[in-house]
């Protein structure tokens, strides 16, 4: 079985309800944490979720509710015993971001420290991020006020598809990756310069043909989002969900 589990759910300023916006892609044997502006651990384990089974961590961005929460991750995993290299995927900017955090500190003392293994994704369409044994993903650029990368997931052991849109307007390269995907994780921050709302979000998850809809990156105190999950759902015409921390979705 595979499934996405949203760690967080709010926008940069949330009501307190909330912990920022990240996924983790959960497969049999491993899980994949994207983004992590708070801490994603702690709400891995939370769910009992071995810290063990982390393979490798996407950054979609560089904005501080989706990296500022990288150095502790790092650290938390050395504690538990993690030696061998992980992996950290994203747009050149958002690495850059995330490696000047870590080096704040100095680690010259931490015995064992693992390897940071920086892999940049290039911002065009359809660029391969990762093939695993559970998880084949894809990325395309969004439209954000900083370089963005959405992602299509694909679980390699049964087909099933999701795509997640990360932050930003609605966009050919979110349209492109959520073609047909069973599930689209889409953020509806509201109406704003390099957001989209959730009526914005139903309408690209329409013309993509996604099956199931789910919003997130959500500002409960500024928005009234049952009102805007009924007109989501108007236009999509299927399933609109709002996310909440530590939903479960299987894909």
């Amino acid at each position: 079985m595979t499934e996405v589990i949203l760690l967080g759910t709010s926008a940069a300023l949330g009501d307190g309800s909330r912990e920022p916006t990240s996924l983790a892609l959960r497969g049999r044997e491993t899980t994949i944490v994207v983004d992590c502006g708070a801490n994603p651990l702690r709400q891995l384990q939370r769910l009992g979720i071995p810290l063990a089974s982390l393979e490798r961590v996407i950054l979609t961005h560089s904005h501080p509710d989706h990296t500022s929460g990288f150095p502790l991750l790092v650290e938390m995993l050395w504690l538990a015993g993690r030696r061998h290299p992980l992996p950290v995927h994203g747009p050149a900017d958002a690495l850059d971001v995330a490696r000047r955090a870590f080096a704040q500190w100095d680690t010259s003392l931490w015995q064992g420290l693992f390897e940071l293994d920086w892999r940049p994704v290039a911002l065009d369409q359809g660029v391969p991020v990762v093939r695993t044994a559970e998880f084949d993903i894809t990325a395309a650029p969004g439209v954000h006020s900083v370089p963005v990368i959405g992602l299509r997931v694909r679980a390699v052991p049964d087909g099933g598809t999701l795509a997640y849109s990360a932050d930003g307007e609605p966009s050919d390269g979110v349209r492109y990756l959520a073609q047909g995907v069973d599930l689209l994780v889409h953020e509806a921050t509201g109406d704003f310069p390099s957001h989209s709302s959730a009526e914005a979000a139903a309408q690209l998850a329409r013309e993509a043909g996604a099956r199931r809809l789910v919003l997130v990156h959500l500002a409960p105190q500024i928005d009234d989002l049952a009102a805007r999950q009924a007109a989501a759902r108007a236009i999509f015409g299927g399933d609109v969900l709002l996310g909440e921390d530590l939903a479960r979705y299987t894909f």
